[in-house]
């Protein structure tokens, strides 16, 4: 239990792209299940994993009609979002504009997205932003002591007490 939330399973893939890719499969009151495979892209390594929680031995649901929706953890939603929202063309569109802010992990949550959408194209895909969670700062908190054309031209702006590594690092 999570938060009063019974977790059917959880997994972890590793090393997409790369020799020796695997998924770690475990549903609860099972054993772990690991599953070496190669795995190209996130498109092969989601699809493993759909394949792991609707298979007959080790899976944690009969049918992949009982997912109704998947969350995607993203890194950066700028100022734009400040709750979860359903993801749609303007909210990938949003996502791409702040690739700059946060280039490592942005372009990889997009991948995802796309490919939880090609998969499972009848479902509906939420995103949830770390950024969200600072957008009540005050201005006087979150704003760096930069030319403040810089906040205005990129949105460069603190999200939390520890996260000016972006700043340092694309304007070094």
């Amino acid at each position: 239990m999570i938060g009063g939330i019974k977790v059917l399973a959880k997994g972890l893939v590793e090393r997409i792209g790369i020799e020796g890719s695997r998924l770690k499969h475990e549903v609860a009151n099972k054993d772990e299940v690991v599953i070496e495979k190669p795995m190209e892209d996130h498109r092969d390594a989601l699809k493993l994993v759909l394949d792991a929680l609707v298979d007959e031995k080790h899976g944690a649901i009969k049918d992949m009609k009982e997912i109704n929706a998947v969350g995607h953890r993203v890194v950066h939603g700028g100022e734009k979002f400040s709750n979860s929202v359903v993801i749609d063309e303007e909210v990938i569109k949003a996502m791409e504009d702040c690739i700059d802010l946060a280039p490592l992990h942005n372009p990889p949550n997009l991948i995802g997205i796309r490919a939880c959408q090609e998969l499972m194209p009848d479902v509906q895909m939420v995103g949830v932003f770390d950024t969200a969670f600072h957008q009540t700062m005050p201005k006087s908190s979150y704003i760096y002591p930069l030319p403040y054309e810089l906040y205005e031209k990129y949105g460069i702006r603190k999200y939390g007490p520890k996260n000016c590594g972006y700043v340092r690092k694309r304007f070094k």
